[in-house]
Parts: structure tokens; C-alpha cells; sequence
């Protein structure tokens, strides 16, 4: 489990190596304990931790207990897509529930409260595998959350399967950025599995007539790679380029569609 001390005056989020003990501390200093965990990072003359100052967040391997969360998750996915108006695949609750029991997901939980989320799919026999569903609460955008998840389901992903190409498909700029940080490049689609139930999944993205219509070869989204039995060299991630690259395919494809 990885806490975050989040400073809501702010809107800071600090990372804290935290352990976990049976008592609250009775009086307020530095390695106060709160809701059973001891934060080292938490200011000592700070009185009102609970109602006011700071709140605990959990970046969690979800579990069973969290199928609760399946229906908030999937709205949360479902208004981002419509609101970003870009290609974004939306999942149902049962569909969401079934990632978290099968122990291939990661949630983000912030008093009681979902605030992001993330999951694993395998493809071609686990040749590959995806993160997909990458979501973060709109009140907790621009915070670095999604790194932070991202980061997680992939290290998870490394463990459970070692031996998998790690793939995604993506419009979205920031998710770019992260997994160039991860050690993923760009590819061509062709690189990306050809397990036909995945490229189904995009049936529920607006812009799944472009990609049908390029027999799979192109799309707006961006597919990268990370390969486990090949070793990345880290190079800086230029958003000026990958936009630009974005706005000609956006140019040529979209056009294509509207004429």
C-alpha cells in the first residue's frame, strides 16, 4: 500500500513512507499516527489533523472489497469521455468488478472516497498485456495522481506477468508523457497484439469508424510499447510534437469522416 499526506491548503500531495501500528497517538508531533498509520511527514504544531489540515490517501492493489466502487468508477469513465469528446472506451460496472476480482487492478481511495482507478487486461495468450481504464476523480486532476497509479499498475503488471509486452493506445497527452517516463515508444498498431477481442473493445469509442475504415492500421490514438526483454533508453517526453502529430491525424482522419 502507497500513502500520500494530502495538504488541502495546498493542494500539495507529499509521498510518505508510512507503517502500520494498532493505537492513535495521544498527543500530536512528528511521527503522529492517524486512522493507524504513523506519518513521518506531518507538522508538529498542527492540532485540527482530522477535520481540517490533512487527509490519508491510499494508492491500493484492488480487491474484493472494493467491487463497491465498480458503479462510481464506470460514471466517472463514462462523463470524462463525453466531456473530453475525444476516444475514450467506456466500461460497465460488472466489467470494472470483474478486473478488481481478478486482483488485476489498482485504486486510488481517499477517505472512504474513490478518486482514481486503473486495470489490467491480457491479450494473446499473455503475450501482452494493457492498462486501461486509467481515471482520476475530476476534484483531483492536476495533482499528480495519475502518475502515481500509472506507476503502480505497471509495476503490478511487471510482477504478475514478467514476461508480457506492456501496451496501450491513447489520445491523451499526459498519459503519453507517462508512459514515455515508464520506458514505452511509440509504435505502429501492427507491433500492438492482433487478439481481435481487443480492437472490439474500441467499438465503444466514437472514433472507431476511423479505425475500421484504415483496416486497424490508424487511429487518433497513439500506440506504445514497453518491452520487458529490451532495454529502454529514457529520452524527454516533446509535447510540442506528439500535439502536432496529433493535430494532422485529427486534420486527415477526421476530415475523411465528415466529407
Amino acid at each position: 500500500m502507497h500513502c500520500y499526506v494530502q495538504n488541502n491548503r495546498e493542494n500539495k500531495s507529499n509521498p510518505c513512507n508510512c507503517s502500520s501500528v494498532a493505537q492513535l497517538s495521544s498527543s500530536p508531533r512528528r511521527g503522529v499516527i492517524i486512522y493507524g498509520v504513523r506519518c513521518a511527514l506531518l507538522p508538529s504544531r498542527t492540532k485540527h489533523f482530522f477535520s481540517y489540515y490533512l487527509s490519508i490517501m491510499k494508492i491500493l492493489r484492488a480487491k474484493a472489497e472494493h467491487i463497491i466502487y465498480a458503479k462510481d468508477i464506470s460514471q466517472c469513465i463514462d462523463e470524462s469521455a463525453k466531456n473530453r469528446g475525444t476516444g475514450i472506451a467506456r466500461r460497465t460496472p460488472e466489467y470494472i468488478a470483474g478486473k478488481i476480482e481478478n486482483g488485476n487492478a489498482v485504486i486510488a481511495i481517499d477517505n472512504d472516497r474513490f478518486v482514481g482507478f486503473c486495470y489490467i487486461e491480457i491479450w494473446g495468450h499473455g503475450k501482452y498485456v494493457a492498462h486501461s481504464g486509467l481515471i482520476v476523480a475530476p476534484d483531483q486532476r492536476g495533482k499528480g495522481l495519475a502518475k502515481k497509479i500509472k506507476k503502480e499498475v505497471f509495476e503490478l503488471s511487471l510482477k504478475k506477468y514478467p514476461e508480457a509486452k506492456v501496451f496501450g493506445i491513447t489520445t491523451g497527452m499526459p498519459v503519453m508523457k507517462i508512459n514515455y517516463e515508464l520506458g514505452y515508444k511509440p509504435v505502429h498498431f501492427s507491433e500492438l497484439t492482433d487478439d481481435p477481442e481487443f480492437w472490439r473493445g474500441c467499438q465503444t469509442c466514437k472514433n472507431y469508424d476511423v479505425l475500421t475504415r484504415t483496416e486497424r492500421q490508424m487511429c487518433l490514438c497513439t500506440g506504445m510499447l514497453y518491452d520487458p526483454n529490451k532495454k529502454s533508453t529514457s529520452k524527454p517526453f516533446n509535447e510540442r510534437v506528439s500535439l502536432r502529430l496529433k493535430q494532422i491525424k485529427e486534420t486527415l482522419l477526421l476530415k475523411k469522416n465528415k466529407s
